[in-house]
């Protein structure tokens, strides 16, 4: 038995997974109302079965505001979606690395907006020069990424 249920805001956009004991909470305290009822799990109660939907969504709107993620290796290659910034070949987890912009031995930090995703062969040619020294632009400028972007 799958263990939790979709929360969607009003406007169908996923929120995140909750167990079921809560979507049970939210149902019964008339929050939520099913998405769809062809997906369901059944709970076994002292009275029967009780057939807990598999999404559910609000009737009122929540707003949630974006949150800003740390530049980590994964985040960064997800935002580049694995791509080189200067070649623009295909990499994956394993051939990818991270080449500062402005490189850390010249007062550049480790932020959104100095962070690419680079294949180790840009890499090494770019070394401690920046974009323009190398001659090697930028396919796109870097910017943060957020949660639920």
């Amino acid at each position: 038995m799958l263990n939790t249920v979709s929360l969607y805001n009003m406007s169908y956009q996923k929120i995140v997974e909750i167990d079921w004991q809560h979507a049970v909470i939210l149902l019964v305290n008339g929050k939520v109302s099913s998405c769809t009822e062809e997906e369901f799990m059944e709970i076994k109660t002292g009275s029967g079965i009780f057939k807990l939907p598999l999404h559910v969504i609000l009737k009122k709107y929540v707003h949630i505001p974006y949150k800003e993620l740390s530049p980590c290796r994964k985040n960064i290659f997800k935002r580049d979606n694995y791509l080189c910034q200067y070649c623009g070949i295909s990499l994956d987890a394993t051939t990818a690395t991270i080449d500062h912009v402005i490189p850390r031995c010249r007062g550049g930090k480790h932020e959104w907006n100095n962070v690419a995703t680079c294949c180790l062969k840009c890499n090494r040619k770019k070394g401690n020069k920046t974009p323009q020294e190398a001659n090697m632009p930028l396919s796109k400028t870097p910017k943060p990424l957020r949660f639920g972007s």
